[in-house]
């Protein structure tokens, strides 16, 4: 179904504190929207002016909230967005939606989609609730009994980028000497210095390592003077555009258990995980339970001597990393934006066959 300019709503903010993983997954389906002929509007409180830019380059209209919800400044906002563009679908992607928000917008009208990795509210009032993560499948999401639930790595949402990639095939090397690292956008705890001096402490010759340093990271005059003393070739990579090049350029990733799992194994990547923040525990275990990863453990037990001792094993063992990328394959197929806008797009559909 072509949707002949019909509105996407995204609700989705990024930040120092809670990453740009909420914002950029949304930014994947807003890009897929597009590509079927319909437009989307983002409603955020985004405080990187490299990723508001990089939205308003994608053609996106961008409202910005200055206050997010709980604050009634939020709903005000979005309130004017939504009667602007009467029944169209809503996207939200966040933790702080709870609720009494996502109501809000059923009673206004709108069809909702609501992004969760958690399950963690009393209770889901979306039309669909999308959850992309490997264990999807063992949470309980208390909804409305006409709720479709979306669970599982079919439905990882992948920015155009990366779907240019599908059918390439990696190449495993005897011994990896090219390491990304990539620890979100905003790295609060400063966990790439810790990762960068763990490799420090890694005896391979003529190791390259590629940094990335997010929109929202503080962190660039320790992580370029810890680049700088490195006994390695270390480059830092600031907000990159070219993730895709970066990836398929690597051997071996070193990766926080965030939302750039799904990308890796897209690509094929074989990674060391590290949980860098509560929710992504979960993830971590799941993907080595799987096969998928290397788990190095959450923050803050992490030690670099642990971490060193772990991609040092990673980078020498050509076996393990074969099958690391195979199964990362098999997990992540790149159709999910697809699938979910296929959804979508039944609903309109019916909603059209009802008038």
């Amino acid at each position: 179904m072509e949707l002949d300019g019909r509105i996407l709503v995204i609700r989705a903010d990024a930040g120092a504190h809670i990453g740009s993983g909420h914002l950029m997954r949304c930014l994947a389906l807003a890009q897929a929207w597009q590509d079927r002929g319909g437009q989307a509007v983002f409603v955020t409180a985004c405080d990187s002016a490299d990723l508001r830019r990089r939205l308003g380059q994608e053609g996106f209209p961008l409202i910005h909230i200055a206050f997010p919800h709980p604050d009634p400044a939020d709903w005000q906002v979005t309130s004017g967005v939504l009667q602007e563009h009467p029944g169209a679908w809503v996207v939200l992607d966040g933790y702080h939606f709870d609720p009494v928000y996502q109501r809000r917008i059923r009673q206004a009208g709108h069809p909702l989609l609501m992004i969760d990795d958690t399950a963690h509210l009393e209770h889901y009032y979306a039309d669909i609730v999308l959850n992309q993560n490997l264990q999807a499948h063992e949470l309980n999401y208390p909804c409305e009994p006409d709720t479709q639930l979306l669970l599982g790595t079919k439905h990882v949402l992948l920015r155009r980028e990366f779907l240019k990639w599908r059918g390439w095939k990696r190449e495993i090397t005897q011994v990896a000497r090219k390491v990304l690292v990539t620890m979100g956008g905003s790295d609060p705890g400063n966990v790439t210095l810790k990762v960068l001096g763990a490799l420090d402490a890694v005896d391979v010759e003529g190791l390259e390592v590629i940094a990335v340093v997010g929109a929202s990271n503080p962190h660039f005059e320790s992580l370029q003077a810890a680049a700088h003393s490195s006994r390695h070739s270390v480059r830092l990579v600031s907000d990159p555009v070219n993730m895709t090049e970066l990836m398929a350029w690597a051997d071996l990733a070193i990766s926080a258990a965030g939302s750039t799992c799904w990308e890796l194994a897209f690509m094929g990547l074989p990674s060391c995980v590290m949980a860098v923040a509560d929710n992504q525990a979960l993830i971590a275990q799941a993907l080595q339970r799987q096969g998928a990863v290397i788990s190095l453990g959450c923050r803050p037990e992490l030690s670099r001597l642990g971490i060193a001792q772990s991609i040092k094993a990673a980078l020498a063992d050509r076996t393990k990393r074969s099958e690391l990328s195979t199964i990362g394959c098999k997990l992540v197929d790149g159709a999910g934006p697809f699938r979910i806008l296929e959804k979508l797009s039944e609903s309109l559909r019916e909603r059209v066959d009802v008038q």
